[in-house]
């Protein structure tokens, strides 16, 4: 038992010592202001700055390479990469193991970044892009003047308007974003609306596109997003 104990310790010990030599080794990559292609030292150059094992260093590494921060090359050892920020971040998006919370402040991220994205959309729309929103509107089943949501046709639309942006990281973080939506659209954790609500449709939205300024997008996309803005504050 006493061996158990021991070795426990001695385990503790050492995962405390690969954290400060994790937190060490990426405090030097900001600090020298390398980056992507750029070598680092040894691991036996590493060991002999810090005073400790190449083990520890090894295992530090390692964490670092999962990350993405670094990656082996040959006749170059380790360098620095650019990382795959949302390889990384689509790891631990899972809406099973995520909180209430967490979840909630995710479905709120969605909503800001479709209400900020007009400025990008007047500066970067196409005559093709316009003509593609109205195929996808028309083939959405007719509305009203009240809300009708469908998951789908939220997907197929909003989608269309990301790729418009241009902008390959805002696109990337909606396709993390979009199971998120789904799972908390359909979980129960946002209060349920008490009846029909006026709203601004995506035929509308595509119409102030075309003809209306980035500030009319803005506010007919706040409008758009009422019902979701009601579920989350009431």
């Amino acid at each position: 038992m006493t061996a158990i104990l021991e070795d426990l310790r001695t385990a503790v010990d050492t995962s405390s010592l690969v954290d400060r030599v994790e937190q060490n080794l990426v405090r030097l990559l900001q600090e020298r202001k390398l980056r992507a292609g750029d070598s680092i030292p040894t691991e036996l150059e590493l060991a002999d700055a810090l005073g400790v094992s190449r083990t520890v260093v090894r295992e530090a590494l390692l964490r670092l390479r999962v990350m993405g921060l670094v990656e082996s090359k040959k006749k170059k050892g380790a360098v620095i990469t650019n990382p795959d920020v949302f390889g990384t971040l689509a790891r631990s998006l899972n809406p099973y193991i995520l909180s209430e919370d967490t979840l909630r402040e995710m479905f709120e991220i969605r909503l800001v970044l479709e209400i900020g994205m007009a400025d990008l959309l007047y500066h970067r729309k196409k005559p093709a892009d316009i003509a593609e929103l109205r195929k996808i509107v028309s083939n959405e089943p007719p509305t009203t003047q009240f809300y009708l949501f469908n998951i789908e046709h939220e997907i197929r639309f909003h989608g269309k308007l990301y790729e418009i942006t241009g902008n390959e990281t805002m696109k990337k973080f909606q396709r993390l974003l979009l199971p998120l939506f789904d799972y908390v659209h359909h979980s129960g954790m946002l209060r349920k609306l008490d009846g029909h609500m006026p709203f601004v449709s995506h035929s509308d939205l595509v119409d102030i596109l075309e003809h209306g300024t980035a500030d009319d997008f803005r506010m007919g996309m706040r409008r758009h997003l009422d019902s979701h803005f009601v579920r989350l504050f009431g």
